[in-house]
């Protein structure tokens, strides 16, 4: 263990052990209505950090896993090593201003790429120790908050500050106590130039009729902010997110992006009647947002009877090829004040059984082994996926950067002794106070199982799948437990030196040019 984490490690765990009854919010029938805090107030100690994406002890786990030599974590970090982006020489080139969004002259591919070599060279820092890495991180990080002020385009201004705003809060987050990191200028950019523009978005979606915009829209901007509220410490930001999660007016809140849920346990996704890259993007969006949550004591992942665990299995069982069901649904569409109309999407899109993002190894170990949960779609599609790579392992256009990834090496983890672990313990602290749980044998987890998913496999009912954008490979993995069925399922192996068998290559950079990030409501 590095000395610098061993001491966030203990200074956090006396935070939670002294402070958080104080920076509790009040919970009701095991659900966070606010953030439960570990100490402090917005001005004060504030949040758990590391503690965005990956607290200290995940970092920990990852370390001694590699250093073990342990599947799938090798097989991991042999993907993350494997990475352009990953590499201690990148050089970053910081712009003034990003653009995105037909008629500007586009540059935001140079930032995403930027912010995936800042994000991946300081996740490899922590995993293997080489200090060359973390250099190289806080040399990008520091380059960005030196120059840029402002984000522009047209309404793609909002993806761009909403994806690369809470990506480069999870690069930052790695490396905020190194001496070198410029913490106050980050501080300074994230909450100057992107959360105010996805925090505009989210009070008025662009002057438009609150559903003009898809589910993905609203997400983007809910990951920035309370990506920022967290790093910077603002409590603010971070409850206006959760109330935003649980009863916003649009289509990124938890029950409009999940409107309808079925009697076999899964719950209908809405973004399925639109195109299968977009529905995926949300589902990781959406898992990313509980995550974030999660490691700071606040339970979105179990909010609503773990509503997002039924819209995710649908989605995974979509994805896989499956049969679902879609109620027909109406959204109005149009400026304020100007042009108006309305869209209904009445079936289920089309999917291909190839497309994949890595996405799906964080949500598949959140549930199966924090909580102990039956998610037999997320369980196979994960597997198939595995090992999830990261930006710039799934085609060259922006769909491909919209999710960290790595997470076979990130969030494989084993069966919690107590399945039914509140919120924050993985941060460093037990359970928060208050801190509610769902129950390990809710209604989203049905045991008895199917055998309605291709190619004959017997899968529960009540699980859906997810997806993000992008048709070239494989991806993800759960729980050390059960490598041997994902072993079966995919044929992935770590070999001797590091070395993999990677992902097919048969469809390679051949993905639709906006799938992912092109969240657009035409």
């Amino acid at each position: 263990m590095h000395e610098t984490r061993r001491r966030q490690i203990s200074r956090r765990s006396l935070l939670r052990a002294t402070g958080a009854t104080a920076g509790a919010v009040t919970l009701s029938t095991g659900i966070a209505h606010g953030a439960t805090r570990t100490a402090g107030s917005a001005q004060g100690s504030g949040y758990a950090h590391p503690g965005l994406l990956h607290t200290g002890a995940d970092l920990d786990r990852m370390a001694a896993k590699v250093k073990a030599d342990a599947a799938p974590y090798a097989a991991g970090f042999a993907r993350l090593t494997a990475n352009r982006h990953a590499q201690s020489g990148w050089t970053a080139n910081p712009q003034a201003t990003v653009y995105r969004g037909a008629g500007s002259p586009q540059n935001y591919a140079i930032l995403y790429n930027d912010v995936h070599a800042a994000y991946q060279n300081a996740l490899r820092h922590h995993v293997g120790g080489d200090t060359a890495h973390a250099d190289t991180a806080v040399a990008i990080l520091n380059s960005w908050s030196s120059k840029l002020t402002s984000l522009e385009g047209s309404a793609d201004r909002f993806l761009a500050a909403g994806l690369y705003g809470y990506q480069i809060a999870n690069a930052a987050e790695l490396v905020r106590d190194r001496d070198d990191f410029e913490l106050d200028r980050f501080r300074a950019m994230l909450t100057t130039v992107f959360a105010p523009v996805s925090e505009s978005f989210l009070k008025d979606h662009n002057n438009a009729v609150v559903t003009n915009y898809w589910t993905n829209w609203d997400l983007t901007a809910m990951a920035c902010v309370l990506a920022t509220g967290i790093f910077c410490d603002d409590e603010a930001r971070v409850s206006r997110v959760v109330e935003y999660f649980r009863n916003g007016a649009g289509l990124g809140s938890v029950r409009n992006a999940i409107p309808v849920v079925g009697d076999d346990g899964l719950a209908e996704w809405l973004e399925a009647g639109r195109d299968q890259g977009h529905a995926l993007l949300g589902v990781g969006l959406m898992g990313t947002v509980c995550e974030m949550a999660w490691n700071q004591g606040i339970d979105l992942y179990g909010y609503d009877d773990s509503r997002f665990l039924k819209g995710a299995q649908y989605v995974a069982k979509w994805s896989l090829g499956g049969d679902v069901s879609y109620t027909a649904n109406t959204r109005r569409k149009g400026a304020i004040g100007g042009w108006s109309g309305s869209e209904t999407a009445s079936d289920a899109a089309p999917v291909d059984p190839t497309m994949t993002r890595p996405i799906w190894a964080m949500i598949a170990n959140h549930y199966t082994k924090r909580r102990g949960m039956s998610a037999p779609y997320l369980t196979r599609i994960a597997a198939k996926a595995a090992p999830e790579g990261g930006g710039g392992d799934y085609g060259p256009n922006s769909g491909g950067y919209d999710q960290l990834g790595f997470g076979t090496l990130a969030f494989t983890r084993d069966k919690a002794t107590d399945a039914g672990a509140g919120p924050g313990a993985a941060a460093g602290g037990g359970k928060p106070a208050g801190a509610g749980s769902a129950s390990p044998s809710g209604s989203a987890s049905p045991s008895a199982p199917a055998a309605d998913t291709p190619g004959g496999s017997a899968a529960g009912p009540g699980l859906a799948t997810t997806a993000a954008g992008g048709n070239n490979g494989d991806l993800a993995s759960t729980g050390s437990g059960d490598l041997a069925a994902w072993t079966a399922a995919t044929g992935i192996t770590a070999l001797a030196g590091g070395l993999l068998l990677l992902r097919r290559r048969g469809k390679a950079g051949q993905e639709p040019r906006r799938t992912g990030g092109g969240a657009h409501s035409e």
